[in-house]
């Protein structure tokens, strides 16, 4: 008997963005009748927005703990990480200013409004919370993000006494998590939803839209990868074409598993073989995987700017600043949970106004830019550490040699 393979929650979502298409062009006035199913959607992605951020933010500041007592390879690693990170979000950022695929969608202003523009001094001063039960119930996202940063510095300069409180904050974005993993059930209709309401909308335009907007976030990602990640381990005298060889491995199981973590085993083993001390490799390459999430945060940095620009809000400079700051902040400590981006990107969105629709109408296309995005983060983790050791005086043979008693060091 001919068994048919079970289909991934991706390929539903791919299915249902299919369908949500031919509905919206065919059927435009059922895609109204169905906008509550994006509509509940979102609300439960909202419910858990404030739980994910207190736990991941808590955990991830206060699990790094380990940084500032490895001394000199903990302060290189995160100089590395927040270089890396910084530009890719940038990249992300200005990708989508200049090519501006949004302009093809019209996405609805949410009837909140667009939040009136404020001055630099006081976009600094709402930052900063009186109650951080306040501004959980209000749902003030870079409030909380501003509290949990603290908090988690407070945590890490405590130390062991401060365990109980970590325990707790990661018991808390597991659970936030496995909440997230529930609601994503629903996401297949939603995208359908979304999708439908969007063409309905937009016609061919709004396809046009989200076709460059892929091909947008394809060519952000190798530009990523040509010109930051091998410019700069050309600039440290990193020998490019063994690096290639040595990494391609842990790309391709990242592009296809779409999972940085599949990937993790074979980057230890081959950038051991490259030549990457095992002691730098022990301190760099965990930090790494919460930590240095390139491909992440370019699709971060390019996703908020496509939904202003699909709803048509023009963001002030002092509020794209304090977005990328707090874009900055959340992208931690998500590594390895399934869209969890989607969770950073709705606590974004809900603090500065963008319209909530465009995160369905993003995930609908999700699976298309997902390959590239986990790639560059697995090329990231494996760059890391190479950098690193190359820092501490490293020297890496520039042949090819595939023997690991000639690679890894055990320093």
């Amino acid at each position: 008997m001919l068994r048919l393979p079970k289909l991934t929650l991706a390929s539903w979502i791919l299915i249902a963005m299919a369908v949500g298409i031919v509905l919206g062009l065919l059927a435009p006035r059922w895609a109204g009748k169905i906008e509550f199913l994006s509509t509940l959607f979102l609300r439960l992605i909202r419910s858990i927005i404030a739980p994910v951020l207190v736990g991941v933010l808590i955990r991830a500041i206060a699990g790094a703990g380990t940084i500032g007592a490895l001394g000199r390879l903990g302060w290189k690693s995160a100089l590395c990480f927040e270089a890396a990170t910084t530009v890719a979000l940038l990249l992300g950022w200005f990708a989508v200013l200049f090519l501006r695929p949004g302009e093809g969608l019209t996405l609805s202003v949410p009837a909140s409004g667009q939040p009136e523009p404020i001055g630099l001094a006081e976009a600094l001063e709402s930052a900063v919370p009186t109650s951080i039960v306040d501004a959980l119930a209000r749902g003030d996202i870079l409030q909380i993000v501003v509290f949990c940063f603290l908090f988690g510095v407070a945590c890490l300069s405590v130390g062991k006494r401060a365990r109980p409180v970590v325990a707790v904050a990661d018991a808390l974005a597991e659970v936030a998590f496995r909440y997230t993993d529930y609601v994503m059930c629903l996401a297949p209709l939603a995208v359908c939803s979304a999708a439908a309401n969007a063409v309905a909308g937009g016609g061919s335009s709004t396809l046009e839209g989200l076709a460059a907007f892929v091909a947008s976030a394809w060519a952000a990602q190798g530009l990523f990868l040509v010109l930051v990640l091998a410019g700069g381990l050309a600039l440290c005298g990193v020998p490019l074409r063994r690096f290639a060889h040595f990494s391609r491995e842990p790309f391709l199981i990242g592009f296809a598993t779409t999972s940085s973590a599949a990937a993790l085993p074979k980057t230890l083993e081959n950038l051991e073989r490259f030549g990457v001390p095992r002691r730098v490799l022990g301190v760099v390459a965990p930090l790494s995987l919460s930590l240095n999430l390139n491909g992440s945060t370019i699709q971060l940095g390019m996703a908020t700017l496509f939904a202003a620009q699909a709803a048509g809000i023009q963001i002030p400079l002092a509020q794209q600043v304090a977005m990328l700051l707090t874009l900055k902040l959340t992208s931690k400590g998500v590594a390895g949970v399934p869209r969890a981006n989607f969770v950073v990107l709705a606590a974004l969105f809900e603090g500065h106004g963008l319209p909530m629709e465009a995160l369905a109408v993003l995930l609908g296309i999700d699976a298309l830019i997902d390959p590239i995005r986990t790639s560059v983060n697995v090329a990231s983790h494996c760059a890391a550490p190479t950098v690193v050791a190359r820092w501490e005086g490293c020297a890496f043979p520039a042949g090819i040699d595939d023997d690991p008693r000639r690679g890894g060091n055990s320093e």
